[in-house]
C-alpha cells in the first residue's frame, strides 16, 4: 500500500515563503512523477507542479512560475515544493500525488493515481 504524507502547511503572511514536503512510504523510483495539486474553496483541483522521477524535468502552472520550485530527493523518497512570494490566492489544501500508471510526460501537465491526505496552508495577514 503506497502512502504519501504531506507536511509543511500552516499560516503565512503575503510575500512569505513556505516549503511543503511529500514523503512516500517506499521508493519513489517506481513512479513516473510526483505532483503537487491544490484545491481552494469552491474551485476545482488543479495541478500546481510536478517532477519526473527519472530525469527531474518539471512542470509549473502559469500562476506559480517564478515563485514555486519543485525538487526531489530520491534517497529520502521525498519531493519538496518551495513556495516564495506567496499570495492570498495560493491559499488551498495542497495534495501530493504520485503517477505510477499514467506515465504522463510532466511538460504536458501533472497526473496522479496515489494521493496524500492533503495539507492546508493559508496566506493571510
Amino acid at each position: 500500500q503506497v502512502q504519501l504524507v504531506e507536511s509543511g502547511g500552516g499560516l503565512v503572511q503575503p510575500g512569505g515563503s513556505l516549503r511543503l514536503s511529500c514523503t512516500a512510504s517506499g521508493s519513489t523510483t517506481g513512479y513516473y512523477s510526483i505532483a503537487w495539486f491544490r484545491q481552494a474553496p469552491g474551485k476545482e483541483r488543479e495541478g500546481v507542479s510536478c517532477i519526473s522521477i527519472s530525469d527531474g524535468s518539471t512542470y509549473y502552472t502559469d500562476s506559480v512560475k517564478g515563485r514555486f520550485t519543485i525538487s526531489r530527493d530520491n534517497a529520502k523518497n521525498t519531493v519538496y515544493l518551495q513556495m516564495n512570494s506567496l499570495k492570498p490566492e495560493d491559499t488551498a489544501v495542497y495534495y501530493c500525488a504520485a503517477d505510477s500508471i499514467f506515465g504522463k510526460v510532466v511538460v504536458n501537465g501533472c497526473a496522479g493515481n496515489y494521493w496524500g491526505q492533503g495539507t492546508q496552508f493559508t496566506v493571510s495577514s
